[in-house]
């Protein structure tokens, strides 16, 4: 016989885990949920209907929420020559070259998204095995590798997230705080769902989203219509 915990119990009280909701009565149940010490990160996981082996069929991109994530950002920039000054100026937290470069392989890693230019890839390439399983190394694909920085990054701390499909193709990103409205909450779902939405590949027919589910850090998914 399972026995629940009194968190879970509580959770069994205030929706059916078999249930199927629509994202507008999710985001209300969230505020019934039992409080914790921290505000709890509103998330999004989504299965989709690619096959997860096919370069053709991986979806990658990011989405400028409309209210944010309600997270700092720290954000590291690797650039040289003029560009310094003007990563400092716009607010990035870490800047610099290859000494960036260097620090960063020797186990510098208290950031949280890397911005860099062009002409400093060849040298960053060499930190790909260490950036790369963590989601921190820049790609142009994901906008990160760039010249025009100030846009990135005025950007990324206007809550702009990123989202990839993994490997079992699944897309799993937060969009938001507990603390926030249940209005922000929505327009930030919308916006992310909108923006995985029109990353659908060609080759994939039909619709892409399988299914979706809703949760907070220590909350359980809730499961949303699609």
């Amino acid at each position: 016989m399972v026995t629940l915990t009194k968190r879970k119990k509580k959770f069994s009280e205030i929706v059916d885990n078999k249930s199927v909701l629509q994202l507008e009565d999710a985001i209300s149940n969230i505020e019934k949920f039992p409080s914790v010490k921290f505000d709890e990160t509103v998330e999004l996981h989504l299965a989709l209907n690619i096959n997860p082996k096919s370069s053709d069929e991986m979806i990658r991109g990011t989405v400028v929420l409309p209210h944010g994530t309600g997270r700092k950002v720290r954000i590291a920039v690797v650039c040289k020559g003029e560009m310094v000054k003007k990563a400092q100026d716009l607010g990035a937290d870490f800047v610099g070259s290859n000494e960036l470069i260097d620090k960063i392989a020797n186990g510098f890693m208290d950031f949280d998204c890397m911005i860099a230019t062009p002409d400093m890839m060849r040298d960053l390439s060499k930190l790909g095995k260490l950036l790369g399983p963590r989601g921190l190394m820049p790609s142009p694909k994901a906008g990160t590798v760039t010249q025009d920085i100030e846009r990135v990054i005025n950007e990324v701390k206007a809550g702009r997230v990123e989202f990839k499909s993994d490997k079992q193709a699944g897309v799993h990103v937060g969009f938001g705080k507990r603390s926030f409205s249940k209005e922000k909450l929505l327009e930030n779902a919308k916006y992310l769902i909108d923006a995985i939405n029109h990353a659908k590949p060609a080759a994939v027919k039909g619709n892409l989203i399988k299914s979706m589910y809703l949760s907070t850090t220590m909350g359980p998914g809730l499961k949303i219509a699609v």
